[in-house]
């Protein structure tokens, strides 16, 4: 989620000079390695936090006084929205453990700032992280050790999305080309922080304008990681300029985790777009593509990347 106030990637600002980066990510050789012929997987939402911020900024509204309400200016605190900070574990039978995002760093339960930073920091408000729930700890909780997660799968590189990277270094991470090129290239006023990301790992992109791109649904751009169907990443930028959205095979039906494609159920209902987008129109096409999904396919599980309504709904674990 980009903190409200921060600029589209068009925008100048002190942050939009090119810094190179010290990681040197390879393209995807796909599919990766633990594919099986027919696999489903196990879904877990796994919680790392929360924070609070102006229904405006969730939700936007119209008229002179949209970009302050945006900002939380003259709006009561207890009328905010709460924001969860998801995860989500994935158990392959052939690949293993497959992480979506990381969430907040573990440092975050002792000091929130180290969340966003500081600028971020005051329009992104109550930021709370438990004991317990940076994802590492809540891996061995399933018995899983972090060097053992094989695949995590980055929607994009947001710092509520991207900063326990450094708590997963034996892991292969998949990024989309452009998000790399993005992310390593900006600063905390459009939400990134690179050194939560930059480090010498196993970083492969995948390009959604290259010609091995397929088509999935009703995603024009997709690439199926594993070669069986289980996990596929599909093209959704809007959010951010390369952010992608993934379809998990489950026994039955599919889930489909839309990252910040759809801040939440209202969003894709009502076209109830966030305050500040970096490209609308990229963000409605993505939507749309969302929207006709679940037309398609009424019986998925579709959760989407910042709603606590539907996340209090949600079971430990989809099969």
């Amino acid at each position: 989620m980009r903190p409200p106030g921060a600029r589209g990637n068009r925008s100048p600002g002190i942050w939009s000079c090119p810094m190179a980066t010290a990681a040197e990510p390879r393209p995807a050789s796909l599919p990766l390695p633990g594919g099986r012929p027919g696999a489903t997987v196990r879904l877990h939402p796994l919680l790392t936090g929360r924070l609070s911020a102006s229904p405006a900024a969730v939700h936007r509204e119209r008229g002179r006084l949209a970009r302050l309400r945006a900002l939380g200016i003259g709006v009561p605190r207890e009328r905010w929205s709460e924001i969860p900070v998801p995860v989500f574990l994935a158990e392959h039978p052939g690949a293993g453990a497959v992480l979506v995002d990381t969430g907040f760093h573990p440092a975050v339960a002792v000091d929130p700032k180290q969340a966003f930073g500081r600028l971020p920091g005051l329009v992104m408000k109550d930021i709370r992280m438990e004991p317990g729930q940076a994802v590492t700890d809540q891996l061995r909780g399933h018995g899983i050790a972090p060097a053992d997660v094989s695949v995590v799968v980055m929607t994009h590189l947001h710092s509520d999305h991207a900063g326990a990277v450094a708590e997963l270094g034996e892991s292969t991470f998949v990024v989309s080309r452009r998000e790399w090129e993005v992310g390593g290239a900006s600063g905390s006023l459009k939400g990134y922080n690179p050194r939560q990301f930059d480090h010498a790992f196993d970083w492969r992109t995948v390009d959604f304008e290259g010609g091995d791109a397929g088509s999935y649904a009703t995603f024009g751009r997709s690439h199926d990681l594993f070669g069986d169907g289980s996990v596929r990443v599909v093209s959704t930028p809007g959010h951010t300029e390369g952010h992608m959205s993934v379809i998990l095979r489950l026994k039955g039906r599919e889930a489909l985790l839309t990252g910040d494609a759809a801040y939440t159920r209202r969003t894709i209902r009502d076209t109830a777009l966030p305050y500040l987008v970096h490209d609308e129109h990229r963000f409605r096409r993505s939507l749309r593509e969302i929207q006709l999904y679940q037309r398609g396919a009424p019986e998925a599980l579709i959760v989407t990347g910042h709603d606590m309504e539907q996340w209090r709904e949600l079971e430990p674990v989809y099969e």
